[in-house]
């Protein structure tokens, strides 16, 4: 039975609205968490990567190279690659073209239609 809400009348909009900032609350803690928690794993093999590189010092051992690619990670709109003037004059060049290629779409349609009105029109005999 719940009995606060039979009182004061329709509350279901405002507890609808605290699940959800309470569910935001809740993906972003754990968002944070998971980024503290790759920031100690990283910090803790930066540290083991020192440790090797001086047993590899003391000893003269040479460090095997292995290629390793990036880790993609989500997409973060605030830490993205800065386009270089080059990309950026590209991607303007671009949307001209689909500019001009909608108008010239636009009056070849346009073009095609006055020419079957006056085909219409106009029949020979």
């Amino acid at each position: 039975m719940n009995i606060l809400g039979a009182v004061g009348g329709d509350d279901d909009g405002d507890d609808k609205e605290k699940e959800e900032e309470a569910e935001r609350e809740r993906l972003e803690a754990i968002r944070e968490a998971e980024e503290r928690r790759k920031e100690k794993h990283r910090k803790m093999e930066e540290e083991r990567e020192k440790m090797r590189q001086e047993i590899r010092d003391k000893y003269n051992i040479k460090k095997k190279e292995e290629v390793v690619e990036p880790v993609q990670e989500e997409p973060n709109p605030l830490m993205r690659k800065k386009k270089t003037p080059e990309e950026l004059a590209r991607e303007a060049e671009e949307a001209d073209e689909d500019e001009f290629t909608k108008l010239k779409n636009t009056i070849e349609t346009q073009v095609n239609e006055l020419k079957s009105q006056i085909e219409s029109k106009c029949v020979m005999q």
